[in-house]
């Protein structure tokens, strides 16, 4: 029978049933020296684009040599679409980057559903991060014609590559590194509550899973609380059972409740801790004014607001630094792609245009990193009505600190002999690391080179190791 210590008990108890999604602490810490930069406040905001976003689909070639030869890479997509429609050149909403000199004539647009973000591109709070992806080290198409060069495992896999982008390893790793960026702040402010340094508006996966705290979930209706409690007909929704509420209340919350095994002990402390929490959550936003902005009904922009009202009540949670998690599916487009990408764009762009206006109007749209993530990107080359897996990817990313207007790694021409595409499908081999992205977003978020070397093992095979698109 295999071992476990307490130590991992207590983290397993954290990833699995109530306490998985209500911000349960381990209380246990590490020894490592405090360094993270803690000053003031700041948030990073991850929207993971589960299902693998086609990026040639998003970030669009405008110059007509690079557009023709998308078009001859996507008949099936380009004949979908029609002449005249969104993916027509002369309806893409055009990109000015400031580094344009650096992509000599090519020129680069996006679809008309993305307007939210073109806007925020032009006015300098959106840079685009072209060709990330999982990378051991640089790599080419010749690289990948050497049997003993190493690139990660399980590519092309959705379960895999979502779990390399968010953990760097493949499904089954324990650790995530937003995780580790909240787990560095924490450890260097003692005085900072960290039970909601991580916090997801979505599904409890493993970008958040760190060793200091637990992530805490909560939703547009608020902290998810116990439905036998917080559901009033299913004691009865008349005052008279509002006692019952109450000893049912304190009894999942361990009240009065005692135990003499350690790990049963251990486990119940989580469960009442996280009734306790989320109970705290909720307290610190009555009496809110509410947001100011108008949120659309979709599911990633009702996520968005949900992190949105945390921000509100970071000072009543006496947090200073927060890692947030958003999840948005769909985008394994396989088939159907015309009829599927415009509409996931609209919500997408709505979404983080109603969240960039909340955050302005609390006054810190400069303390708030918001960038996507996603899986792969999509093959260049068509398979009649969709794309397949991909490799790397375009991503986004938003806020008032953004070194925005420019366009930083590459977006290459879509001339699929050259290196920078696989000899087969088209699949773009990443020029950026997810690790490179990564380690900008964790700079900014104030960790130093030692615990960004920590968190992100294979950076040091990289010599750029903040890309600048951060102040």
């Amino acid at each position: 029978m295999a071992k476990m210590n307490r130590r991992r008990f207590l983290q397993a108890g954290a990833a699995t049933s109530f306490a998985a999604g209500t911000g349960v602490l381990s209380t246990l810490t590490s020894g490592k020296a405090f360094a993270a930069n803690t000053s003031g406040y700041k948030a990073l905001v991850c929207i993971f684009l589960k299902g693998g976003m086609d990026h040639a689909d998003t970030v669009i070639p405008r110059d007509q040599a690079s557009y023709d030869l998308l078009a001859k890479a996507r008949p099936g997509l380009f004949g979908a679409y029609g002449q005249g429609g969104s993916r027509d050149r002369s309806n893409l909403l055009a990109l000015n980057p400031t580094n344009a000199a650096n992509f000599g004539s090519r020129q680069y647009g996006l679809p008309a559903q993305l307007a939210g973000f073109q806007s925020m591109f032009e006015a300098g709070e959106m840079a685009i991060v072209g060709n990330v992806g999982p990378l051991i080290q640089p790599t080419t198409r010749p690289d990948l014609e050497k049997a003993s060069f190493s690139v990660p495992p399980r590519l092309f896999s959705h379960n895999d590559q979502q779990s390399t982008w968010m953990s760097l390893g493949v499904e089954g790793s324990q650790y995530g590194w937003g995780g580790a960026f909240a787990d560095a702040a924490i450890r260097s402010d003692s005085t900072m509550n960290p039970l909601y340094a991580m916090v997801s508006a979505g599904p409890n996966d493993v970008f958040l899973s760190g060793t200091e705290a637990s992530q805490f979930t909560t939703s547009y209706a608020g902290a998810q609380q116990v439905r036998l409690v917080d559901d009033r007909y299913v004691l009865g929704g008349e005052s008279k059972y509002d006692a019952a509420r109450r000893m049912l209340d304190d009894y999942v919350a361990k009240a009065s409740f005692s135990e003499d095994n350690l790990y049963a002990r251990d486990y119940i402390n989580q469960s009442g801790n996280a009734v306790i929490n989320n109970n705290a959550y909720d307290a610190a936003l009555t009496g809110q004014p509410g947001l100011t902005a108008t949120f659309p009904a979709s599911y990633t922009a009702q996520q968005l607001s949900s992190v949105a009202r945390t921000i509100m009540i970071r000072d009543e949670l006496n947090t200073r630094r927060q890692v947030f998690y958003v999840f948005m599916g769909s985008f394994d487009t396989h088939s159907g792609q015309t009829g599927q990408i415009p509409d996931l764009h609209t919500e997408l762009s709505e979404a983080v245009t109603a969240f960039r206006t909340e955050m302005i109007n609390q006054g810190v749209w400069d303390d708030v990193t918001l960038f996507t993530m996603s899986e792969f990107g999509r093959t260049t080359t068509d398979n009649g009505d969709g794309t397949d897996h991909g490799w790397g990817g375009h991503h986004f990313v938003a806020g008032g600190s953004v070194a925005g207007k420019k366009i930083y790694g590459d977006i290459p021409a879509p001339d699929l002999g050259a290196d920078t595409f696989t000899s087969t499908h088209g699949r773009l081999i990443p020029k950026v690391s997810v690790e490179q992205y990564a380690a900008t977003l964790g700079s900014w978020f104030g960790l130093d080179s030692g615990e960004l070397a920590a968190a992100l093992p294979n950076l040091s095979n990289f010599t750029e190791k903040n890309l600048g698109f951060l102040i």
